[in-house]
């Protein structure tokens, strides 16, 4: 199937009353793990890689290429409606990059740039994406970050609606990543959402909101954010987890005669990668009941 635009998907949920979901992959497995949850649930999915892994060379000397390749020979083989991110980049270059080898939708993330410098970049980055028929996320704000590796821990960041409104305008950006309370990387507890925030909000800015730090966003509080415009959570620690989870379990529990040849790789039943993408699956369909969009795709 032909890749989706990421606005169209999201002007879709808005519409519907639901959300999508972005699923951060970092390999084959991990991107099978999200287009296995979507296709037996028939639900709408973002797909894509992104974060710490882009910050070193690797990613600059044909890591990139190489994971654009796997994202694309995965979406083409969908059934259900799919869009392609390539998720906080750090330089304008990767942007570029992504765009060229198939992404239809970035972010260049901003969130440390002074205001004008953001609105300087980010209107680069939506002329260079609009030009190819792709769509582009922002940010204005850096979330906290329970981890303490990207940010503050114990921030408290709310998005400014004025800020907002005039950063929407000045870069035409397709979806708006909020800080409403929501957390990086939390994974003990979950986040206190502010809803008269998000509502404030929404009043100012009318293209579709994302929340990342899906992780530790309260399951019960989806409901609402998505009656306040949230129209696609970004999930990602809590499936590294289960994966590893999954598969330190799958290791554990091998004889001492392993088959080698099954256990590494196979993709039968004893491929202990295979037992990661399992407890990942799971997870993603968990959350897609939650955002409302199984059975849209």
């Amino acid at each position: 199937m032909p890749l989706i635009p990421m606005r169209t998907m999201l002007r879709d949920a808005r519409a519907g009353g639901y959300a999508v979901g972005y699923f951060e992959a970092w390999d084959q497995y991990s991107l099978e793990a999200v287009l296995d949850a979507a296709e037996r649930l028939r639900a709408p999915i973002i797909l894509g890689v992104g974060g710490v892994m882009m910050h070193q060379p690797w990613f600059n000397t044909g890591g990139l290429r190489r994971l654009a390749a796997l994202c694309r020979a995965t979406a083409e083989s969908a059934t259900v409606p799919v869009s392609l991110i390539l998720n906080e980049v750090y330089t304008f270059e990767q942007v570029r990059q992504g765009l060229d080898w198939g992404f239809n939708a970035v972010m260049l993330g901003t969130s440390e740039l002074p205001f004008d410098a953001n609105v300087r970049e980010t209107r680069r980055v939506v002329e260079a994406a609009h030009a190819l028929g792709a769509d582009v996320e922002g940010e204005i704000d850096q979330l906290p970050d329970a981890s303490g590796a990207i940010g503050d821990p114990h921030g408290d960041a709310r998005t400014d609606p004025e800020a907002a409104a005039r950063y929407v305008a000045e870069t035409g950006v397709d979806a708006l990543s909020v800080a409403i309370g929501n957390v990086h990387m939390l994974t003990a507890g979950e986040a206190t959402i502010d809803f008269a925030h998000l509502a404030r909000l929404r009043r100012a800015v009318d293209v579709p909101f994302v929340v990342h730090g899906g992780t530790g966003f309260p399951d019960a509080a989806v409901p609402e954010a998505i009656a306040h415009g949230v129209a696609k959570f970004n999930v990602g620690t809590v499936l590294k987890r289960l994966y590893l989870d999954g598969v330190g379990k799958a290791i554990a529990a091998l004889a001492a005669s392993v088959d080698i040849q099954t256990a590494v790789g196979s993709r039968k039943a004893g491929d202990v990668f295979e037992a990661g993408k399992a407890r990942m699956c799971e997870e993603v369909m968990r959350r897609l009941h939650i955002y409302g969009c199984a059975g849209r795709g």
